[in-house]
């Protein structure tokens, strides 16, 4: 189907009709001012969004200030922790150096039974 140039005719001469009567016969000034106020109701609308993400990004301020405080907590009693094992080995270390003297205390009196035991062999193996 091909437009003729009456149908181009009729078309451009009633083009504006059309459009005036699908914007419901309101004026241009009209759609101006419905324009102007969707406009400040979108601005309205961007600023209370605007407010509500700087509170959201509060809130996550605060969230990862308290995350924060409780990791350094953590840290706290992992270093405590650390301190008790330390404490612990060097109590382990004190007993080791105790065991070990007292361990060269009965090797000195075992060599000094087994020199005076041989002693007495020697001189009891001369009387005789």
């Amino acid at each position: 189907m091909s437009l003729t140039q009456q149908d181009i005719d009729f078309i451009k001469s009633n083009m504006a009709v059309w459009l005036a009567e699908q914007s419901l016969g309101k004026p241009p000034a009209v759609y101006e001012i419905e324009l102007r106020e969707r406009m400040v109701r979108v601005e309205e609308e961007l600023k209370h969004q605007r407010e509500l993400m700087r509170q959201g990004f509060e809130q996550m301020d605060k969230r990862f200030e308290a995350m924060q405080a409780n990791m350094d907590k953590r840290f706290e009693q992992i270093d405590k922790r650390f301190e008790q094992v330390e404490k612990r080995f060097e109590q382990i270390d004190k007993r080791f150096d105790e065991m070990i003297r007292r361990h060269d205390r009965h090797f000195l009196w075992l060599i000094a039974f087994i020199t005076t035991v041989g002693g007495l062999i020697i001189a009891a193996g001369k009387l005789w």
